[in-house]
């Protein structure tokens, strides 16, 4: 699933360099960067590891707030951060999990005949079937 969350970057005043970053709309998803650009690949793995974590739970995500409704104060901004959970999910569950079946006698012997690998079939197949592109 594809989400974009509205994130708030603080400066960190001692450092001038160190960004703290929130999402108001997710309690407990915070992190931070040593700078800009390291705070917010930081922001990305947060959001998306929260929603994901949400998402295998099963619990509501809540609506995300648009940038413009969310106030700061002094140096601190605001920015969009979108991430893809499908993506992570891809990229991470690559665990096999074992599956039994059933097909008929002359397939499965037909299949044999012509040494089918039938984990690389039924993959292809739930792929094609649930229209999910690589």
């Amino acid at each position: 699933m594809k989400y974009v969350y509205t994130a708030v970057f603080s400066l960190e005043p001692d450092t001038k360099e160190t960004y703290n970053v929130d999402f108001p709309d997710l309690p407990g998803c915070h992190t931070f960067g040593e700078n800009l650009s390291e705070a917010l690949e930081m922001a990305q793995d947060a959001l998306c590891l929260m929603l994901y974590d949400m998402e295998q739970e099963n619990r509501a995500i809540p609506a995300a707030t648009p940038p413009s409704k969310i106030k700061v104060y002094g140096n601190d901004f605001v920015t969009a951060i979108s991430v893809d959970t499908e993506f992570y999910r891809r990229f991470y569950e690559t665990k096999l999990v074992k599956k039994t079946l059933n097909i008929p006698m002359w397939l499965n012997e037909s299949a044999v005949r012509a040494n089918i690998n039938f984990s690389s079939v039924l993959q292809e197949a739930l792929k094609s079937h649930l229209q999910i592109q690589e």
